[in-house]
């Protein structure tokens, strides 16, 4: 390839391909390199169980992918995305056959609590997605909205456990704060966890939680269609793994986390900067289990079924014990997605799929299926009767899928308080490791989550940086 790109782009997960999009639009040359057959990273479909099955490998609902302010506005209905919205964003089990429902309205969801936490909610609720979006999901900047940010800001920084048991008095209401908040991947007591509840309660009444029509991998597919529209090259099935063996480019952008960053950069990167890199922290993995079934699956709360996305996980002891992380949990909390009830394209007619995962210690070899069934089972009595194939994954089975999912870790390093805004390392710029080379996976800020901002804020200072160049 003897033209020179102006960039190239090193992964084709959302972040990649965010990078590309972006700095195509700008007017840039650009060239993206995948390692797998096929783009998408974390959000990649295929037939794991029996033929005719179709299972989202990673992610599965996309409130963020829905709402982002980078994804929203790109016109990837044109290039074959379609969102389908269940009729209830969340449902979550709760003791003695009954459920508590994240609903789209703020009032509909409060009206299922007590007369004090019903209030609560309703205050706690009371913000506007799309204001404070540029701002959450975004680096340390000037905020443009300062009072709302600031009023989020002050619940946001508070753990869980302690925005759940000082706000409600319940058990719905706060197992349905502690289910929220455990997607952080953090202990429930930690700094900020509040912080991913507030986020995805937000997102459930703004925008739904919502999941493409026929599998993960056709957001994936939409947004390849648009890259490829606006001109960037991609190339797929080439792992990189020097810097020089890139083409010439004025600019080298990398959706991979700072172990990766290390091993392909290598004496680019300062002497300084590899310290810093060498010090980042990674989080819990995640073992999962994905199913083919031969019906829906029959929870006790006939309620659950309106929903693609259910919390297992009945109170907020419960599901604080499960998040401690020390060991792997006897109760797991459990995240499961049942498309199919959407989604016909998902599974042959009459027949379903699910998709379960729970936390585990990093790197954890443990076989978690007995126990995340026997929670299914816990609130859906006679599920294990309706399977008839299961594939599983482990940390190690995710490492192996994904070289950024170190340990299992699909998250891109630990979000604890200390990682949160100041991801891979403390610098001015998150996004420019030296000269001409730039990071923009999930280990860079906002962090983890489907949302492409990592991959558009690095490439925004990738453009700021060739402007002086």
């Amino acid at each position: 390839m003897p033209t020179p790109f102006d960039a190239v782009v090193v992964g084709a997960g959302p972040n990649g391909l965010a990078a590309a999009i972006t700095l195509a639009r700008a007017g840039k040359s650009v060239i993206v390199f995948e390692a797998a057959e096929t783009a998408g990273g974390g959000v990649r479909s295929a037939s794991l169980t029996l033929p005719g099955f179709v299972h989202d490998i990673c992610s599965a609902i996309h409130p963020l992918g829905f709402g982002s302010p980078f994804f929203a506005p790109l016109p990837l209905r044109d290039h074959g995305l379609e969102w389908i919205q269940p009729p209830v964003p969340l449902a979550q089990p709760l003791k003695h056959g009954e459920a508590v429902l994240l609903r789209r309205s703020v009032a509909d969801t409060a009206a299922q609590f007590e007369r004090q936490d019903a209030a609560a909610y309703r205050s706690l609720m009371r913000a506007n997605w799309a204001q404070l979006a540029p701002d959450i999901l975004a680096p340390l900047h000037i905020v443009r909205h300062p009072l709302p940010f600031a009023r989020f800001g002050i619940k946001a920084i508070r753990s869980a456990s302690n925005l759940a048991r000082g706000r409600f008095q319940g058990d719905p209401a706060r197992a349905l704060i502690a289910g929220l908040a455990a997607h952080s991947m953090l202990p429930l007591d930690a700094p900020a966890t509040a912080s991913v509840a507030l986020v995805l309660g937000l997102l459930a009444h703004a925008v739904g939680w919502p999941f493409p029509r026929g599998g993960a991998q056709k957001f994936t597919d939409s947004l390849v269609s648009y890259a490829q529209s606006l001109g960037v090259r991609l190339v797929a099935n080439v792992k990189v793994d020097s810097l020089d063996r890139l083409p010439p480019a004025r600019a080298v952008v990398l959706d991979v986390t700072p172990r990766q960053l290390l091993e392909i950069a290598g004496e680019r990167l300062s002497r300084r900067n590899r310290q810093a890199l060498s010090r980042f922290r990674y989080g819990p993995g995640v073992f999962k289990i994905d199913y083919a079934l031969s019906a829906p699956i029959p929870w006790k709360a006939s309620a659950v079924s309106q929903a693609a996305t259910v919390h297992i996980g009945p109170t907020l002891e419960e599901i604080e014990e499960s998040e401690r992380g020390i060991t792997t949990p006897e109760r797991p909390y459990v995240l499961l997605a049942q498309q199919s009830l959407f989604d016909p394209t998902r599974a042959p007619a009459g027949h379903h799929t699910g998709w379960a995962y729970c936390h585990v210690p990093h790197g954890s070899k443990e076989d978690m299926t007995v126990r995340i069934e026997a929670q299914i089972e816990r609130f859906a009595p006679g599920f294990q009767n309706t399977i008839l194939a299961r594939h599983t994954m482990t940390p190690a089975n995710f490492e192996t899928y994904n070289a950024n999912y170190v340990g299992g870790d699909i998250a891109g390093g630990s979000s604890d308080w200390k990682q949160l805004l100041t991801r891979p390392f403390v610098r001015l710029d998150p996004y420019r490791m030296a000269e001409s080379v730039f990071l923009c996976s999930s280990s860079t800020p906002p962090g983890a989550g489907v949302h492409g901002m990592c991959g558009y804020h690095a490439a925004r200072s990738v453009l700021r940086w060739l402007l002086v160049k």
